[in-house]
Parts: structure tokens; C-alpha cells; sequence
């Protein structure tokens, strides 16, 4: 199973970054380069996991953030540039799900995105380990 993302970046470069990243792991990927274009396509295309930067002219991710909190419960991946602790915290209150900072290793954002997926029940979790669990006293 594919699983939908919907990134929404003002930056053309990063967007087609994401695009080349994410396709190449087997997700199925669509961008939007405004806040409005985002919920627009939030709307008709219904993604798995929404990738949000914070900054942008006009609409900006805060506001998509919540406008989609309103109409949808699509799991929220901030990434973004930002790395004060009260922007993230600010991020987290307004609906996000997790938040990653710019520039983050291809591993770890794929980690991440299966995280917010299996939580979304997108996926199945690996299978759990055969030993005996540890005991903690």
C-alpha cells in the first residue's frame, strides 16, 4: 500500500526535493507551493500524511495547520526551518503531529513519516521480538 503525502513548501527546490526523496521509498507524493493551494489540495486529494513548512507569505503553516485541524485529523509533519523551542511548542499547540528541523537527514524524516503512519494505523507495525521482555525492578 502507497502511502499519500501532500507537502506544502514555498520553495519549489524543496518540494522537488521531496518529491525525488519520498518517490523513491514508494510513497506517493504531491506538493503545493502556498498555504492555499495546500488546503485546496488537502481537500480533493485527501493525503495519508501532510509535510507543512511554517514559513511562508500569505497563508502561512500555522494557519494551515489549523485550518485543516478543523476539517481533518491527516497527521501533521512540521518541517521547517524553525528550531526555537516556543515555535515548536507553538506548532504542536495549532495541531501539528511532529516536528523536524531543517536540514534533517533523508533517514530520519522517512522515520518519522512511517512513525506518523503506523500511528495512523497506514501501515502495520514490524512484528515484535521473540525474546523474553526485560523485566525492570
Amino acid at each position: 500500500m502507497s502511502i499519500k503525502v501532500l507537502t506544502i513548501d514555498d520553495d519549489p527546490a524543496m518540494t522537488e526535493l521531496l518529491i525525488l526523496l519520498l518517490r523513491t521509498r514508494g510513497f506517493e507524493v504531491f506538493t503545493a507551493n502556498s498555504g492555499e493551494e495546500g488546503i485546496k489540495k488537502i481537500v480533493e486529494l485527501h493525503p495519508d500524511i501532510l509535510i507543512l513548512d511554517l514559513m511562508m507569505a500569505g497563508v502561512d503553516g500555522w494557519e494551515v495547520c489549523s485550518k485543516v485541524r478543523k476539517f481533518s485529523t491527516t497527521p501533521i509533519l512540521i518541517l521547517s526551518a524553525l528550531d526555537a523551542p516556543g515555535m515548536v511548542a507553538s506548532a504542536l499547540d495549532a495541531g501539528a503531529d511532529d516536528y523536524l528541523i531543517k536540514p534533517v537527514p533523508s533517514s530520519v524524516l522517512i522515520a518519522h513519516l512511517h512513525n506518523l503512519a503506523r500511528r495512523a494505523r497506514l501501515i502495520k507495525p514490524k512484528q515484535e521480538s521473540k525474546t523474553k521482555p526485560l523485566e525492570i525492578y
